[in-house]
């Protein structure tokens, strides 16, 4: 199945197509995301119809910028009082964005320690964007230092990591991850306004085993000459956007097609990702497969009985989320998650479910 469908790889004549998958992904702030009952860690497009794609399968540097500023927590603060003061408890909470100070739109921490930096001793008046709602909050600054005020909340603005490129369309649009990138310390979705995708040279690969996943790292340098295109959707279906020097990620582009989630069986298949320095296909077994939709991201259960790649990473790494699932020559999906108790068997979702999200 393999060989016939190398014969078949050829190029996309003009037309910006690239297919990007992304493996298992591993951010910077630690992106391992556990659950209590199963304790799962994330591994990590949209049109049907058996429609045509590039398979990724490469690794990708990745950096997105928050909209408005992410609330993590508050804190106390000791005033020149000499009294601990916490003004934002129980008025602020994690996970709220912070848009604008005292009516002045902000975009990131460097906007939001401007405004803190030319308030007095007035009430400030912060925009909070909680879920879908925009609610204005009054917050009594305390003073630290003569005529040095704070307001007692961290708060972050961006996020950067790596991840695995899983398809490109013909509109040049990609998926990789096959899970949205939360927040570490609050495990909040993360609301982008926008990122950039980067070339990534992957330096070092940690085997995992049971009850320790391993670990994928690499070198990101974050500079306009590695941009590779622009993100603008992080989903818990993964992350997409549109890659604009597509020659540069793919070597080949290989194009593949589709399957519906009917199509898909229990038993063979393969997965598609970048390691020792070379992209290829590693065989794995289909053993669940779950279409209640009750978990966008968890429909295939998958388990690695590759030889090759159980020797070389233990089976499913971070890193390798967005890894592409190929069955019977045709996409079925991505990997997501590694079983943090045993680290041959992992979770993915169905190409539909990612292919959705670019209609």
């Amino acid at each position: 199945m393999v060989k016939d469908r190398k014969k078949k790889r050829k190029r996309y004549a003009a037309a910006s197509i690239l297919f990007l998958a992304v493996c298992l992904i591993w951010l910077s702030a630690g992106a391992l995301e556990m659950e209590n009952e199963l304790r799962q860690t994330e591994a990590s497009t949209g049109i049907s119809d058996n429609e045509t794609v590039l398979l990724g399968g490469m690794p990708a540097g990745i950096y997105m910028e928050t909209d408005g500023v992410m609330v993590l927590n508050t804190e106390a603060i000791e005033g020149t009082d000499g009294k601990e003061h916490e003004p934002a408890a129980d008025i602020v909470q994690s996970g709220d964005y912070i848009t604008a100070v005292n009516q002045e739109e902000i975009s990131g921490k460097s906007d939001l320690l401007e405004a803190v930096d030319h308030i007095d001793s007035e009430d400030v008046i912060l925009t909070l964007r909680r879920g879908e709602e925009l609610l204005d909050v009054r917050i009594n600054p305390v003073e630290c230092a003569p005529d040095k005020y704070k307001l007692g909340i961290w708060v972050r603005d961006n996020v950067q990591g790596l991840g695995t490129i899983t398809f490109l369309t013909e509109q040049s649009r990609f998926g990789a991850l096959g899970h949205g990138i939360h927040d570490v310390d609050t495990n909040v979705l993360m609301t982008i306004s926008d990122g950039t995708l980067y070339k990534t040279s992957i330096q070092t690969i940690t085997k995992g085993s049971d009850g320790n996943p391993g670990t994928m790292e690499g070198i990101i340098v974050y500079n306009r000459y590695n941009e590779l295109g622009t993100i603008d959707k992080n989903t818990e279906a993964g992350i997409y956007g549109t890659i604009e020097k597509i020659d540069e990620l793919f070597d080949e582009q290989i194009p593949i097609e589709t399957a519906k989630t009917e199509e898909i069986v229990t038993g063979d298949a393969t997965i598609r990702c970048f390691i020792d320095n070379e992209i290829r296909e590693y065989q794995i077994q289909v053993t669940d497969i779950d279409t209640s939709g009750k978990e966008i991201n968890k429909g295939l259960v998958i388990q690695v009985t590759d030889p090759e790649l159980l020797e070389k990473t233990g089976g499913i790494i971070q890193g390798m989320s967005g890894s592409p699932i190929i069955q019977n020559g045709k996409l079925i999906g991505a990997v997501t998650h590694v079983f943090v108790q045993d680290s041959t068997k992992g979770y993915g979702i169905f190409i539909e479910n990612m292919l959705d999200q670019l209609k």
